[in-house]
């Protein structure tokens, strides 16, 4: 690889560069027999949408390592969209926390809610599985200093909860 094309690959990154958006219309084969959307067809596209802004900001393959729990707030409904927003709130040395936004939108009665959030560990890796470092993230907006904040005190309430895990008291 020339110089130039890992500067490229290297360079800290501002948040900004990772924000992805996806949206979904909600069809029958996505719900239960209520009309509601599956829990589990949700956490594919939060998956999906927290991967779009991990691939964004390393620029390499990443593996899901970790999601924290999900509270589903409202009901979602055929025919309702769903909008999801992502976006890397920190990086560490190989793994990177993403936070993702999700929010119906019933365009018939013009009406937005939040539906749920969640934040994912992504780990970047190399085509044989090994991992790989990750370029810095900056944090620019108050929003995003704040999020950035936020990540590294989730990440030690997670570490802790491993050891605990580890040592047999869950």
């Amino acid at each position: 690889m020339v110089d130039d094309d890992k500067a490229k690959f290297t360079r800290p990154r501002p948040v900004r560069e990772s924000i992805s958006e996806m949206t979904e219309l909600v069809l029958p084969n996505d719900a239960n027999p209520l009309n509601s959307l599956l829990g589990g067809r949700l956490m594919h596209w939060i998956d999906l949408a927290g991967a779009m802004a991990a691939h964004r900001h390393s620029r390499q393959y990443v593996v899901t390592a970790s999601i924290d729990h999900l509270d589903f707030l409202v009901p979602v409904r055929v025919g309702d969209f769903v909008i999801l927003r992502s976006s890397v709130n920190r990086v560490y040395r190989t793994s990177m926390e993403v936070g993702v936004k999700v929010w119906v939108e019933n365009y018939r009665a013009e009406q937005s809610h939040h539906v749920s959030s969640a934040y994912l560990t992504f780990v970047a890796v190399d085509a044989a599985g090994n991992r790989m470092a990750i370029p810095p993230v900056i944090p620019e907006t108050p929003e995003e200093k704040r999020r950035y904040e936020d990540a590294a005190h989730r990440r030690e309430l997670r570490r802790k909860e491993s050891a605990r895990r580890i040592e047999g008291r869950s």
